[in-house]
Order: C-alpha cells, then structure tokens, then sequence
C-alpha cells in the first residue's frame, strides 16, 4: 500500500513539473536600435534546453518562471535574464566596444563537445530523404541553426587552444592590456590553424608583432565601433 502511494505522489510531482513547463517566446534586439539579431544562443542553465533566433530574431524554448536563461551572440556582450512569467518579451543586446572577437587573457576555457552534450539537436537536425517533415519542420531548422552555432564556437575554441596567452606571450614581450590588444587584433582564423604547423605558427606571432609595434601607439588597441 505504501508503494502504491509513493508512486501516486511521483506521478503527480511529476505532472505538477510537466505543467509547469512552457515555451518562452521573445525577440532578440540590439541595444538602442530596431535590429533584429539572428543566431543567438540561448541556454536555460536550469533544464538545459536550448535554442537560437530565426532571421528576424524570435525565438521560443522551454522554460518555466523562476528558471535563468543566457544570451550570447559574438559581437554582444552576454545577458541573463531570471524568468519571473512566460510572457513574451523583447531582450536587448549591447554591442561591444571593440569590431573584433574579445579575448578573455586570463579564462581558461573549458572543453566543449556540443555532441555529447545536446545529442537531441544532432538528431534533430537530421535530414532523412523520405521524410519531407524531416526538411522543412521548424525544430529541424532550428536544430540545423543551433548545429552551425556550435561548430562556429567549437572552432573559436580551437582558436583559444593554440592561440592562448602562455603560447604568445613566451614568443612576444607582450603583458597585460598590450598582450590583451595584439591577440585580439591579430587573432587567426580558424582555416589558418587548422592548415599550419608550428613552425607557421611562429612565424605568423612573430610576424604580427613587427606589425603591432610599427603601428603608432594609439593604433595599439581594436577601434571602437563606428555607430
């Protein structure tokens, strides 16, 4: 009898739960203007689901008030927003000061397999010849869309890896906010590291710093953003 009765409880807590999830819609601003941002990411830390803007900025992921989600579009400084309803609304990003990706010299990153992690968005962005609801449904897209965005970030991880501050900085006399600036304004590309050795590689640092310091020091630092 006991049994039975921890199983009804379960099974309620667990519909109570269920209700209490819903999907949070909104769109995705940048800050001060009408531009509609696509390819922002968003992440519930609580359930992990995730999501990502269409082109015209909306987006919808499950969620329940009381839950957090984060925002993070390269260009725009992160945001979080605490869930107090499920009412739609209009998230503002602000744009960051510099036009190049920031580097953050003294974070180590941690390793990222998106695989592993949200293995549901791999299947979902399946596409199965006979299938057509496999080609045009919207969690199809939007699981494409969200694969995309992290083999963009898998690859900036890359980046971080064989670019990193203890790397230049051992071929550079470069500390501080100067190490800061050059490995933001002379970053390679991803096609660059992935098709290079390490000798390139030293070349290329080394290359880039005689560039650095025969700018004049004002020029030392990524430029603001025109508005």
């Amino acid at each position: 009898m006991k049994q039975v009765f921890w199983v009804a409880v379960i099974l309620i807590s667990t519909t109570t739960f269920a209700n209490a999830q819903g999907v949070f819609k909104g769109t995705v601003y940048e800050q001060g203007t009408n531009i509609r941002l696509s390819d922002v990411f968003i992440r519930d830390i609580n359930n992990r689901q995730v999501s990502i803007t269409d082109n015209k900025g909306n987006f919808a992921i499950r969620a329940a008030a009381g839950q957090t989600l984060i925002f993070n579009s390269p260009g725009y400084t992160s945001d979080t927003l605490y869930l107090i309803d499920l009412t739609p609304k209009k998230i503002m990003l602000t744009t960051q000061t510099i036009s190049l990706r920031q580097v953050n010299i003294t974070a180590k990153r941690t390793p990222f397999n998106p695989r592993a992690e949200y293995p549901e968005v791999y299947e979902k962005s399946k596409v199965y010849v006979f299938s057509p609801s496999t080609w045009f449904s919207s969690e199809g897209k939007k699981a494409r869309r969200l694969k995309r965005y992290f083999q963009r970030e898998a690859e900036q991880r890359g980046i971080d890896a064989a670019f990193s501050p203890a790397y230049v900085s051992s071929l550079v006399p470069l500390r501080g906010t100067d190490l800061e600036n050059f490995m933001t304004m002379f970053r390679p590309t991803y096609a660059f590291i992935r098709s290079n050795n390490a000798e390139s590689m030293v070349a290329y640092v080394n290359d880039s710093y005689k560039k650095f310091m025969a700018l004049p020091p004002d020029k030392r630092a990524p430029q603001a953003l025109k508005p």
